[in-house]
């Protein structure tokens, strides 16, 4: 037996939370009778859960690295037309979701899956799962901007920072940097740099807590083994 929010989550419907507001909005029924209560449990061997109608099965849960290439969005759909992540995975991998985005000219490391609740924990600030990226940038950057990066700087009413920051080359067009950060804020790196003076011409992720990027190909996946999974969890 085990809680239905937990069922909903490890079907890959909605994070555990996520699955609370569906319970409570009376949009899940349990063997044919609409559930309301937080502590119901259910016997996902034997029981009939459903949602908006719709049968709920339980999935195996996967766990998959992908090397994003440019030119990829990372949601299910595209108004724009636009190429999604999802067409680089077997066709039967269409439900997954993604941890976290990369924005669309960015590259490297996506984590992708179907359990909900490993994705709310992998992708939520408070657990501090810190992300390493490597970025080219116009001009020449020196150990003064790498102060100004790791103490951190507001821009649009948020507060940007690197965790680490580390000149890898720098000449009077480019500089290689690596910046380790701890939150996932929208387009983080980017904006960070951008208030630095700084316009991004390559950026790649290449590491997501103690999963690493590796010689992956581009536009290529694999899935994690278990020690990467239970390293991405909360003790």
């Amino acid at each position: 037996m085990m809680r239905l929010q937990k069922f909903l989550a490890d079907a890959g419907l909605a994070s555990r939370r996520a699955a609370e507001q569906l319970i409570t909005g009376g949009r899940v029924s349990v063997n044919g009778k609409v559930v309301t209560e937080l502590g119901t449990k259910v016997n996902p061997a034997t029981d009939k859960v459903r949602f908006d109608g719709e049968l709920v099965r339980s999935r195996r849960r996967l766990y998959i690295a992908l090397n994003k290439p440019p030119g990829f969005v990372c949601t299910r759909n595209d108004p724009e037309n636009r190429r999604i992540v999802s067409e680089l995975l077997p066709k039967e991998w269409g439900h997954l979701h993604t941890i976290g985005r990369l924005d669309r000219a960015s590259e490297g490391l996506l984590l992708l899956t179907n359990d909900g609740e490993f994705s709310l924990k992998v992708a939520h600030p408070r657990y501090g799962i810190r992300k390493i990226y490597w970025v080219i940038v116009t001009g020449f950057v020196d150990k003064q901007i790498v102060g100004r990066l790791t103490q951190g700087v507001r821009e649009a009413g948020d507060f940007l920072k690197a965790e680490r920051a580390r000149i890898h080359e720098a000449n009077n067009t480019h500089s290689t940097l690596e910046l380790e950060l701890a939150e996932g804020k929208n387009r983080e790196v980017r904006r960070l740099l951008a208030a630095c003076g700084f316009e991004v011409e390559r950026l790649v992720r290449v590491c997501i807590g103690r999963v690493k990027l590796g010689d992956l190909p581009s536009g290529k996946w694999r899935t994690l083994t278990e020690p990467e999974i239970k390293s991405l969890l909360p003790p």
